[in-house]
């Protein structure tokens, strides 16, 4: 048995500037954070005694004999990128919601091919778990997702990570002040709209015309640096928050469908009681709204939203861990021969 822990993710600045559609020939940078919230992944070698090869718990329950006939996609895409021989079982949980923008799809990701390594007695590393992810993401599944999510749910922390053509990218990480990241912490709310949306659906309606966003995406990318340089100074944490309302409002011009006049509604009560600025995690569309809020007015923007979920989190610094490891009996001369001769799978008496 193999459990593997996973965080999910605020993404801060430079969202858009991830998809490769645009980083290969332009270039892209993105400030971002995992938190305290994770999808768990537990996972076994199925015995072979059941008639399917492959049992998948997550909001639903799927038991396959072949690969290609699981819906779940990631479980499908690793499957086929890994060539795993043996039958599996496998669950899912997670402590946020699913299509909710905190990268929810990119920690199962990176957490099921970090389980299935561990499974067979591999410890790869962070970089190669991020760099497989997204190829698995991009071109075996052909979602149409960015590259952040999948590095910082392998690496974890808080990171200044750029993208490029030449590397994919490079990840270097905030070493902020204990005092200066506890401040930043104090200073992010996270609510929950109960909007849920796919990401993916939401990122097609205008990654295909990101050539002609280059003006708001450069601007994207150059609050990056600047949000970079006052984390790293002692500045007022309000500089911080103007520059999350002027990436938010880039990110609504990007599409209909990054926002909503639900979504506007509640950032803007949200404003009026004294935040400084904040942003729907991820694609947009709904899910989390990440709030820059001084610590005095956290109780007013408290009760002008008092219908979502408040989600209190802290940084977390980890990544994809393997949390519990347990040998399990080895089944694969049985199924082996079940497979070479051609045998059914057992099948208890009726007497």
């Amino acid at each position: 048995m193999i459990i593997t822990r996973t965080p999910f993710r605020i993404s801060l600045f430079g969202g858009g500037t991830d998809y490769p559609a645009w980083y290969r020939r332009h270039g892209g940078a993105v400030l971002a954070a995992t938190i305290d919230k994770y999808c768990y992944i537990s996972l076994r070698q199925l015995p072979p005694f059941f008639e399917h090869r492959f049992r998948i718990v997550y909001s639903r329950i799927e038991t396959c004999s072949q690969i290609e006939e699981i819906s779940h996609p990631a479980v499908r895409g690793v499957l086929q990128y890994l060539q795993f021989p043996h039958g599996l079982e496998i669950h899912h949980d997670g402590d946020l919601p699913a299509r909710s923008g905190m990268g929810s799809s990119s920690a199962f990701t990176v957490g099921l091919l970090n389980a299935l390594y561990a499974l067979q007695g591999k410890m790869v590393g962070k970089r190669q778990l991020a760099l497989e992810s997204i190829h698995i993401e991009q071109e075996i599944i052909g979602e149409t997702v960015g590259s952040q999510d999948q590095v910082l749910a392998a690496y974890g922390g808080l990171n200044y990570i750029t993208f490029d053509a030449e590397t994919e990218f490079t990840l270097q990480p905030l070493t902020l002040r204990r005092e200066r990241l506890e401040a930043l912490n104090a200073h992010l709310m996270l609510f929950y709209t109960g909007i849920r949306r796919t990401a993916a659906n939401v990122a097609q309606s205008y990654v295909s015309e990101l050539e002609n966003r280059k003006r708001e995406l450069r601007i994207t990318y150059d609050l990056v640096k600047e949000a970079w340089e006052i984390l790293n100074g002692d500045s007022d944490l309000s500089a911080l928050g103007a520059l999350m309302d002027e990436g938010w409002q880039i990110k609504r011009s990007l599409s209909a469908r990054v926002s909503n006049p639900a979504v506007d509604e509640l950032y803007q009560r949200a404003r009026a009681a004294g935040a400084w600025g904040g942003k729907l995690t991820g694609a947009g569309g709904g899910g989390f709204m990440l709030l820059c809020v001084p610590p005095d007015k956290r109780e007013a923007v408290s009760q002008a939203l008092n219908h979502l979920l408040l989600v209190p989190f802290q940084f977390e610094f980890m990544g994809s861990q393997v949390i519990f490891f347990a040998p399990e009996p080895d089944y694969t001369g049985a199924e082996q021969r079940r497979a070479g001769q051609n045998l059914t799978p057992f099948r208890e008496l009726e007497i």
